[in-house]
């Protein structure tokens, strides 16, 4: 793996981890992950800023960590999954002129991928200090093409839409309408489903309704209404 740009960025923490990156390059592809848009962003973007100084050591393992205030990064399969769902059927130039709106920044991680993959991100944090964080890790590894910002991620982002698609980093009961009604004709919606017992589902906005694919198994936290300083 050749060094990125990001790899310049210093945190005091004297540490790149290419080589723990390709690993974990290696097993996103053994797991199914082909879409070499994705893996360019997993490969470029260091998941070790993301993460509390002390689990630095195993931010490159593939399994989700905490950051604080009850949540947690996601596991690198994950964020791979997702982006290649959401990405799935486009070429680079076609990402290149997408708009996406994120549910739940957290760390800042996915929201970081993202924006490696396509034109414009828009991501919503509902807890304060989480989207503090966030955005300070944007900045730090200048990336311009990502505005976080702080509110109820259930009423999506009415200024901007509509999107070309949008991910969801919690767990919803139901399909929510209002995100729904922010997607262009032909936007996907990607989304984890269930309380109890999860999926990830693929949601694709037609002209004659919609079409919900359902992906895998997975495991969230809860899709929350209101906004939290």
């Amino acid at each position: 793996m050749e060094p990125n740009k990001y790899d310049a960025v210093k945190d005091g923490r004297g540490m790149t981890s290419l080589r723990a990156r390709e690993r974990m390059i290696k097993s996103l592809m053994d797991q199914g992950i082909k879409n070499e848009i994705v893996l360019q962003a997993l490969s470029a973007v260091p998941r070790h800023l993301f993460v509390d100084e002390a689990l630095a050591h195993r931010a490159y393992e593939d399994t989700a960590l905490p950051i604080g205030a009850g949540q947690t990064i996601s596991a690198p399969y994950t964020v791979a999954q997702m982006t290649q769902v959401l990405l799935a059927g486009f070429t680079a130039d076609n990402c290149g002129q997408m708009q996406i709106l994120e549910i739940g920044t957290g760390s800042g991680y996915q929201a970081a991928v993202l924006a490696q993959c396509v034109g414009k991100v828009y991501s919503i944090e509902r807890i304060r200090s989480l989207k503090i964080k966030a955005a300070q890790r944007i900045r730090q590894l200048g990336i311009k093409n990502c505005i976080i910002k702080h509110a109820d991620g259930t009423q999506g982002l009415v200024s901007a839409a509509p999107f070309d698609a949008i991910l969801v980093t919690a767990a919803a009961p139901q399909i929510p309408q209002d995100l729904l009604d922010q997607l262009k004709i032909g936007g996907r919606l990607i989304i984890p489903l269930g309380e109890s017992e999860q999926s990830l589902h693929h949601i694709e906005r037609r002209q004659d309704g919609l079409v919900n694919i359902k992906i895998a198994p997975a495991k969230f936290v809860p899709f929350l209404e209101g906004s939290v300083f």
